[in-house]
């Protein structure tokens, strides 16, 4: 039983996060009522989305570090758009941000699949291009809270059964991805992919337009998530979200996506995303040092990955076992 739980990522997980939330009690107990739970919640939707989307990427063998400066070009363009144009409904508004961030994660996708260039190289080099064009865009002006109208502003934060619209919006993208993973042909393709590249070609995967779908995903996301994280905070600039890219990839390798491809559950990104976003949320309160922040989340993401390479090692050993008794 205990051997089972050990083995089950997203059981640790939930045990690692009661077990963090017990500790954070003993310090600070208002911080396990269930309305700052949910607040908690609420501030984690944002990274939530956005680590589905670099799921998706990692598990094709892809990485995706552009994921931020998308988020933060959708969302001054969202800005823009606005304070342009106020009468302009908030659909169409958000329509332009989710088609702007997958032109741009297509952008990605492309350069990866047609001219073979490392993924690592390709979104690197992009972060740069779209933090610029941000700059270009808005001249390095703010667009700040009495730019944008009353409704842009509202909908992150109106309530629905008790619950902020951001809230829904998270859990309704952990569902669609949950059904694309499990339920399509997508899905097991890029778990296909990300296993063993030239298995997939062998069954008539496409290895570069599956990763092409995944950074399409992966900048529809963003792009969502650029008009969320503007209205909600209600200022656009050309360094929002600047070093987000970081957390997202924390996120994903606490939850047990393998950088390597080919491992990984919806479930495991939603877990390792509130994993980081209890940290975040507690280590203030409870009147740890931003510095001392910094330096415990980077020791929970070592952890993670120490964890991920030793369990990946044990089942190359018990394939190498299987194939010496044959």
């Amino acid at each position: 039983m205990m051997a089972k739980f050990l083995k089950n990522r997203e059981l640790l997980l939930v045990g690692a996060i009661g077990v963090l939330l017990a500790l954070i009690t003993w310090r600070f107990p208002p911080f396990v009522a269930p309305a700052n739970l949910a607040r908690v919640y609420n501030d984690t939707s944002i990274l939530i989305i956005l680590a589905l989307g670099q799921m998706a990427v990692i598990l094709t063998r892809c990485i995706d570090l552009s994921m931020a400066a998308n988020l933060a070009l959708s969302g001054m363009v969202a800005a823009m758009l606005n304070a342009a144009s106020p009468g302009l409904p908030i659909p169409l508004v958000i329509l332009a941000a989710v088609a702007l961030g997958t032109v741009l994660g297509m952008i990605n996708g492309a350069l990866v699949w047609k001219l073979d260039i490392p993924p690592i190289v390709v979104t690197l080099g992009t972060l740069t291009i779209y933090r610029g064009l941000i700059f270009l865009l808005s001249d390095g002006k703010w667009i700040n809270a009495h730019q944008m109208s009353d409704a842009f502003k509202a909908l992150p934060r109106d309530a629905l059964l008790g619950f902020p619209v951001l809230s829904w919006l998270s859990l309704v993208m952990i569902a669609l991805v949950f059904l694309l993973m499990s339920r399509t042909a997508l899905g097991r393709a890029f778990y296909a992919v990300g296993g063993n590249p030239h298995a997939a070609v062998y069954t008539g995967i496409d290895v570069g337009r599956t990763r092409f779908s995944a950074y399409c995903l992966s900048g529809a996301l963003a792009g969502l998530s650029g008009y969320l994280w503007v209205s909600r905070y209600a200022v656009a600039y050309v360094d929002i979200a600047a070093g987000f890219e970081l957390d997202i990839i924390a996120a994903c390798v606490i939850g047990g996506i393998s950088i390597a491809g080919g491992i990984g559950t919806v479930a495991g990104a939603v877990l390792g995303a509130l994993f980081l976003g209890v940290i975040k949320n507690a280590l203030p309160v409870i009147n740890i040092s931003p510095f001392a922040q910094m330096a415990i989340s980077g020791t929970v993401i070592i952890i993670a990955v120490a964890v991920n390479a030793r369990a990946e090692r044990r089942k190359g050993r018990v394939i190498l076992r299987k194939a010496e008794a044959v």
